[in-house]
């Protein structure tokens, strides 16, 4: 099956727009000015990632909430899924940054980590 798609890269602030067109898993990308294009291009059509960044609650904290983050990226595919975990945990305050909430969130050993303290 063919597939065609234009992605603006976000790896520099030059901005390029990618464009990127395969068939058969060969794909050829056209468009950027540095290999980094091509490479976020390739990425995002293959296989799309992003760090998921939310809030948890705290007990017994000054705030009632703390900022959480996974610790790389993670399959976008798996966003939905890895949001229903978060949004089930609470922490107990004090927390400290890095403290991590919940190891290998997505199976793939990326884990969500507490980003402020509380």
């Amino acid at each position: 099956m063919e597939a065609s798609k234009k992605y603006t890269c976000v790896v520099c602030p030059i901005g390029c727009s990618v464009n990127v067109q395969g068939k058969d898993g060969e794909y050829e990308i056209s468009g950027n000015k540095c290999k980094r294009g091509s490479e976020y291009a390739l990425n995002e059509m293959t296989d799309p990632r992003r760090v998921v960044t939310s809030t948890v609650l705290v007990k017994g904290g000054k705030e009632p909430v703390t900022s959480v983050k996974t610790t790389a990226a993670v399959s976008k595919y798996k966003i939905f899924d890895i949001m229903t975990m978060i949004n089930n945990v609470t922490v107990q305050s004090p927390c400290k940054i890095g403290d991590v909430l919940i190891p290998n969130i997505d199976g793939a050993g990326t884990d969500l980590v507490v980003t402020r303290n509380c």
